[in-house]
């Protein structure tokens, strides 16, 4: 039973930490190759949940701002917008 705890004590950290690194090389990787926010066409600016079943969305794409609802039937286009000027917070 000793034996079985050592075990356990030693072998669940490494890996846990051979997860993290796992983790952290594939995010390291996908920005390497230019798979990330930066090279997207599509982003997510806000959600709202407006009920369980039930969802407003604004979507930025090519410059433009699309509200959509999305439902258990599918997506609805709600409204249509140019794409407010975004800045960016330097510390």
């Amino acid at each position: 039973m000793l034996w079985y705890v050592l075990k356990l004590l030693v072998l669940l950290p490494l890996i846990t930490l051979l997860a993290w690194g796992a983790l952290r090389l594939a995010k390291a990787m996908q920005q390497r190759a230019g798979i990330g926010q930066a090279s997207r066409s599509i982003r997510i600016v806000e959600t709202t949940m407006l009920s369980p079943t039930l969802k407003l969305a604004v979507i930025e794409f090519h410059g433009r701002e699309i509200l959509v609802s999305a439902s258990r039937h599918g997506l609805t286009r709600l409204a249509e917008a140019p794409a407010r000027a975004t800045f960016e917070v330097i510390e």
